[in-house]
């Protein structure tokens, strides 16, 4: 067992969403450490940055996950792991904060003097509420369209003779695009002709 340890609060669901949020990491934060030496435990408050020194000279930290049920799970975690619990923690913090000032935000609105009043039309209602939400609604569009194109390929002339320049590209022509919001569902080649 390492000489530090420190006790902070991570549920398994937030270890679970680790590798999938952005980065918001706190380095003033504030931590419980428990210091053990020689049997003694003592325990201070500090900050991030002073818990990332303590692991320079110590590469691995005991981290105590307290339950709501009064136990406890000691997980040995490395330097990189700490720092992305409290990138995590930092980023549910804002995250929840931002949700619940939308919700007032909404909650505000819903009144005779704004969403309920007559000087209000439904699609200022929506308008609004995609503003808040921070929503951008779509229309799917179907397409159908051609295209020309034209190009060369090299082709070694022991198979000159026996290449079919249609059944190739139909094979390998790929058609696609740059825009995210774009899906390309289907294509063919329909005709291929040497010049």
């Amino acid at each position: 067992m390492s000489e530090h340890g420190c006790i902070i609060g991570l549920t398994e669901k937030e270890r679970n969403k680790m590798e999938t949020v952005p980065y918001t990491y706190n380095p003033n934060a504030l931590v419980t450490v428990k210091k053990i030496v020689d049997g003694e435990a003592t325990y201070e408050t500090i900050k991030v940055v002073d818990l990332e020194g303590m692991l320079f000279v110590d590469p691995t930290i005991d981290v105590i996950e307290s339950h709501t049920n009064g136990t406890h799970t000691v997980h040995n975690m490395k330097r990189t792991d700490i720092m992305e619990m409290f990138r995590l923690r930092g980023f549910a913090n804002a995250r929840l904060e931002k949700q619940e000032t939308q919700i007032g935000k909404i909650l505000n609105r819903l009144t005779e003097d704004f969403w309920f009043g007559e000087d209000y039309e439904k699609n200022e209602v929506l308008q609004e509420l995609c503003e808040i939400l921070e929503h951008r609604p779509v229309k799917t569009v179907e397409f159908r369209g051609t295209m020309s194109f034209e190009g060369t390929i090299q082709v070694p002339l022991e198979s000159a003779e026996d290449f079919d320049l249609y059944y190739h590209l139909q094979d390998n022509l790929q058609l696609d695009t740059y825009d995210v919001d774009i899906d390309i569902d289907t294509y063919q080649v329909d005709e291929a002709e040497e010049r």
